[in-house]
């Protein structure tokens, strides 16, 4: 059933978990999704970035993710990641119930601007507002951010955002990067933010680049052809932690693109004479939807509806 993610989000909230926003690009990534949170009877949300707009073209995602939102479960349909001020106008008219807009990489006065304008837009229509304060390093979609340029959340800047603009959740960063390459040591996460962050706003909070980039997961994959020497991700531990102080909405993209790309392979090599491309996909949609279970049951939205 589709929902507005502020009603997910905000129950979410109350009861101390997190909802697991699964980025999607095509029908084998949205019935991965939608079949693992029937399964552990847990809302979700779909995401598509400007990215997946552009390369499948917004009326074919809409027209799968509107046949995705009969699910017997909750679901928002979410525009990840918007920078682009007329894209996120036409999704809002669309029929998605959820807008991300982020001005993060903008000085701080039009980040507050473009987001107060888009919230202005939104609201009219019933649909929930993302802002993101504070950058993540790595690559988002289309856009690359440099470690130099990446920037933790002010806390006190953070309630002066959210009043100014009125948004329904604030995506912060707290150490976390985009990509399958977070970091060359180990992760950490500045906890002690977002302590102060959640204690200030009582909100719900948003975690970007926080897939866990599972090393079995990678070695899969590279088993059959793909090089993803180096990679490394968010600990459960971390992500488990940050969901106790407050986070209540995690993205998630690297890993199920990393389980379609291992899923892909292995059909190929195992079945060199095979032109069905269902049975070519069909094994890259089961890889997904076995991550999105692991993600759901990490995240604690598993067996929220009864």
């Amino acid at each position: 059933m589709l929902v507005s993610p502020k009603k997910i989000l905000d129950k979410a909230n109350l009861g101390h978990y997190a909802v697991g926003a699964f980025n999607t690009n095509n029908l084998e990534f949205s019935r991965a999704i939608i079949e693992a949170a029937e399964e552990l009877k847990s809302p979700v949300i779909l995401q598509t970035s400007e990215g997946a707009i552009k390369y499948a073209g917004l009326g074919y995602l809409l027209a799968i993710l509107k046949v995705a939102a009969k699910a017997k479960v909750p679901m928002a349909i979410h525009l990840d990641h918007g920078e682009d001020l007329k894209l996120i106008k036409k999704c809002i008219d669309a029929g998605y119930t959820s807008v991300m807009y982020d001005g993060s990489a903008l000085p701080y006065e039009k980040n507050v601007a473009n987001t107060k304008k888009v919230v202005s837009w939104a609201h009219k229509k019933g649909v929930s507002v993302e802002a993101e304060l504070g950058a993540l390093a790595g690559i988002e979609d289309l856009v690359s951010v440099s470690a130099k340029d990446a920037t933790l959340t002010n806390p006190d800047q953070a309630v002066d955002f959210v009043k100014k603009t009125g948004c329904d959740s604030l995506a912060v960063s707290i150490g976390t990067s985009h990509g399958a390459f977070k970091a060359k040591g180990k992760v950490k996460l500045d906890f002690e933010r977002l302590k102060k962050i959640k204690t200030k706003l009582k909100m719900p909070l948003v975690l970007h680049g926080a897939s866990g980039v599972p090393a079995a997961l990678v070695k899969e994959a590279n088993k059959y052809g793909a090089k993803l020497g180096g990679t490394k991700g968010i600990p459960d531990a971390a992500i488990k932690q940050a969901i106790k102080l407050g986070i209540n909405k995690i993205n998630t993209d690297t890993d199920l693109r990393i389980a379609f790309v291992a899923g892909v392979r292995k059909a190929l090599q195992s079945d060199p004479k095979n032109i069905d491309p269902r049975k070519i996909l069909g094994p890259a949609k089961e890889a997904i939807k076995a991550v999105v279970k692991s993600r759901i049951k990490l995240f604690g939205s598993a067996d929220k509806i009864k």
